[in-house]
Parts: C-alpha cells; structure tokens; sequence
C-alpha cells in the first residue's frame, strides 16, 4: 500500500490527508505487524485486511467526529489494544490530545513505540483500567469494540468532561443494547458509516447524559 493510494481512499471517505499522515498512517500498520509477532495486538495479520478492516475502518469516523468535536479536543480511546482508533485519530488530528487507555500493559508500551517512532507529541498512553481513571476532561470518549454501551458509559463516566460526549464504533445499535443503558444516559445520534470494500454494518453511536433524567428513579409510593 502507498500513500497516494491512501491518500485516494481518505478523500472518497470524504477526509484529506497529506503524504506525510498517509506515511505515519502507514507506519503505524507496519509497526501492528512487526509487533504482532511477538504480542497478540490484534487477530488480523494480513496487511490488505488490516488496511480495510482497520485503518479504513477507523478513519471512516474523523469526518463525523470533526463535525461534534472542538479543535484541540481532549480525546480518550477506551480499551485502544493496537491504537484503533487512537493512534488513527492522533495522525489525522493533530490538534486533538489523543489518550489511548488499555489495562494491557504490551499494549500500552506499543503506543508509547508508535508515539515515539512516529513523532505523535498529541498521542498518550496509560496502563490502567478506564474505571480508576477519574480525570474528568475528557471531550470525547470513543471506543471499538471494547464492551456494550452500558459497560462502556458506566466504566468511563468518571474520566468525561462536564460537557463531553460518548462515541462508540459499533456493527450496529439493537433495541436490546440501547434498553441497558443506565437511565441517564440518551442515545442522541446513530451515525452510519460506510467503509468502501467492507462488507460489514458499521456505525458510530453518539451518546450523552440526559440532565433532565435523575441517575435513580424515585421509589413508588
């Protein structure tokens, strides 16, 4: 793969790239493959599918991430194993503070490589396990397959800022899934998405506290 051809596929995913993110894009797949075969960072080895079911997969989000999220955003990537979508997010928005959080501690040093080999000043690691993490500054808190929505929201809400917002990559959003969201959290947006060459559901599940909701229903009388 080369950057001109991703810098091609970026555009049709209605993103623009310049060579030197496509290259970092790029690299950052190679180091995937050279640290996979030493550590279990993710099931694809293939570099075609790592591109489509990965990278493409991941970038297919920044478009409709941009338009809800502030430039110079605080962005945490929950349960981020190999950095999809972290490291992706860091190298197409360089003006967001991406935080790849994994209680896998292979898993963060392999960000920590990509962020120095890379020269990614914007991407962060941390080994530690997201439901300690009470930072509270978070704009944006995403993940990709990580857990359900409940687990999800519930286990990260200690690290949102005040006005932040949850963006989940999922196949697809079921009655059933959104029914277990705790009681205070809405689903306000359903975004879906289309990756070229994937033959799969994707979409990106937008999610916030709803204020007018009491985090507990009042006892029946």
């Amino acid at each position: 793969m080369t950057p001109g051809r991703l810098s091609a596929d970026a555009a049709a995913l209605g993103l623009e790239l310049e060579t030197d993110q496509c290259t970092a894009l790029l690299a950052h797949l190679d180091l995937v493959q050279r640290w996979g075969r030493v550590y279990n960072l993710t099931a694809l080895r293939d570099p075609a599918q790592m591109y489509g079911h990965h990278l493409l997969d991941c970038l297919v989000t920044v478009p409709a991430l941009a338009v809800r999220v502030e430039p110079s955003a605080r962005v945490l990537d929950v349960g981020s194993g190999a950095g999809f979508p972290g490291v992706v997010l860091a190298i197409a928005r360089p003006d967001w503070q991406v935080c790849c959080i994994d209680a896998v501690a292979k898993k963060t040093s392999f960000i920590r490589q990509v962020a120095a080999e890379l020269r990614l000043p914007n991407l962060h690691a941390l080994h530690q396990r997201v439901e300690t993490l009470a930072s509270a500054d978070f704009d944006l808190i995403t993940s990709r397959a990580f857990a359900s929505l409940a687990d999800f929201t519930r286990l990260s809400r200690g690290a949102r800022a005040p006005r932040g917002q949850w963006a989940a990559m999922k196949a697809k959003l079921t009655d059933a899934e959104r029914a277990e969201l705790p009681a205070d959290v809405q689903v306000f947006h359903v975004e879906q998405l289309h990756v070229p060459g994937l033959a799969a559901d994707r979409c990106l599940v937008w999610m916030r506290p709803d204020t007018d909701q009491p985090l507990t229903q009042p006892a029946s009388s």
